[in-house]
């Protein structure tokens, strides 16, 4: 039985997207003094370092978001954060890790970073690059809800060197984007994206979800068809899923229910096979599990890539992931727990987990794997680990199974395993770190 049979195939609740490794519920909150050690060391030359600033406002919150969010702050309490954001990066700035270096990347994520004002933004990133100068920097990447952006914010993001601007549509249709919670609609859509390209962004991503609240064949087709006919720069599509932390989830829990109001994981995946078919078709290139690409040799996503590839990241606010020359951490995730820790000069830090040599190896490879192919070259020079021995049963069992194969010393995931990688992932973990198998 195959690994994509062997499961349920109703969505559940729970995270099932693969972001990290060891997963978080192995993080703790008693080793932050490691996280201020790490810090103090001088950075391993040759690694990168990215910056993370998370914008936690929203007009409204989605039914299945699971991000710290918040839509009911002031103009006042949202200065008031931004500003202890840029104490964070002072502070951090003047550490021995950090100090004298020029990010290789800068991510602007949320909640809604287009939420801000174009003053607002501005402001923040003006004394951002003031701390951490962004010259050197070959991507920024902004995270936008299409119902925030007019002519004057996208000249205003675009003025602040955004050269990825990524726009969160999630679905075409506004009965579904009603239904789901977004604060958006499809005309917010349709002007956003003509504007953002008038404004001549280096890159444009599209994010849509498979399988929302009352998501039909018909409906599916017609996302399909209207991204292709945007002819963005790349389209990323994520299975939907349902956290424990949603509003979807609390209704689940009060009504008795197990399983989500949302497609199966079946026809979920079918979705976004189909989707990438059709893009393939249309001259795009599936370059992940998530993503297809117009032009591979230009288009590229630097914060993914360096990240996923060991970088170091530094991340700003309220709950947000950082990776410190080996050392997982998260901030707070409380806003007034947040700012309270930066106003007494203290790092914010609310939980970490500092990995070894092995684990750090393995999560290059799982996070790799998601790209669809690792060259086991790599591996071998980078960690003096041949990853083809060390998986040797693992690797063969899901050739069986018809999900990747083994080429020289290439893995190359199979369409249907790579729609499923974030099961499979699991059979790389270390022992101590396998939970049960979610879809």
């Amino acid at each position: 039985m195959t690994a994509v049979a062997d499961q349920k195939k109703e969505t559940r609740a729970g995270n099932y997207f693969i972001s990290n490794y060891p997963p978080f519920s192995f993080w703790s909150e008693d080793g932050n003094e490691r996280v201020e050690e790490v810090y103090r060391q001088a950075p391993v030359e040759g690694v990168p370092l990215g910056l993370y600033h998370h914008i936690p406002f929203c007009r409204r919150r989605c039914h299945f978001c699971y991000f710290r969010v918040y839509t009911d702050k002031s103009a006042d309490e949202i200065k008031h954060y931004l500003d202890s954001t840029v104490q964070e990066l002072e502070m951090m700035s003047r550490k021995p890790l950090i100090e004298g270096r020029k990010p290789q990347f800068i991510y602007f994520g949320g909640g809604t970073p287009s939420y801000l004002s174009a003053k607002q933004l501005a402001g923040l990133t003006d004394r951002m690059k003031a701390l951490l100068p962004w010259d050197a920097a070959e991507e920024v990447a902004f995270e936008c809800e299409p119902g925030t952006l007019n002519a004057g914010k996208l000249a205003a993001i675009k003025d602040i060197g955004v050269t990825r601007l990524s726009l969160g549509i999630e679905n075409f249709d506004d009965h579904i984007l009603e239904i789901n919670g977004r604060a958006h609609r499809s005309k917010e859509v349709d002007r956003a994206y003509e504007r953002a390209r008038a404004e001549g962004f280096d890159q444009i991503n599209i994010d849509l979800i498979a399988g929302m609240i009352e998501e039909t064949e018909e409906n599916w087709q017609r996302n399909v068809e209207r991204t292709i006919e945007l002819e963005p720069d790349s389209v990323t599509i994520y299975q939907m899923e349902i956290p424990y932390n949603t509003t979807i989830y609390r209704e689940m829990k009060d009504s008795g229910k197990l399983v989500a109001p949302v497609a199966d994981w079946q026809t979920k995946r079918r979705w976004v096979k189909e989707a990438f078919a059709a893009l393939e078709e249309a001259g795009y290139t599936v370059g992940s599990g998530y993503t297809a690409v117009r032009d591979p040799a230009k288009t590229k996503f630097i914060y993914r890539d360096s990240l996923w590839g060991g970088s170091d990241l530094l991340g700003l606010g309220v709950a947000s992931f950082s990776h410190a020359a080996g050392t997982h951490y998260q901030n707070l995730t409380e806003i007034d727990d947040y700012i309270a820790a930066i106003e007494a000069g203290r790092m914010p830090t609310k939980r970490s987990f500092r990995t070894t040599a092995e684990q750090r190896m393995i999560r290059e490879f799982i996070l790799r794997m998601k790209l669809g192919q690792v060259d086991a070259g790599h591996f071998q020079a980078k960690y003096g680990v041949d990853v083809l021995a060390r998986w040797e049963s693992e690797l063969k069992q899901l050739t069986e199974e018809g999900l990747l194969q083994v080429t020289g010393r290439e893995i190359v995931l199979e369409r249907d395993g790579l729609l499923c990688v974030d099961n499979i992932l699991h059979d790389f973990f270390l022992p101590e770190h396998r939970t049960d198998k979610l879809v």
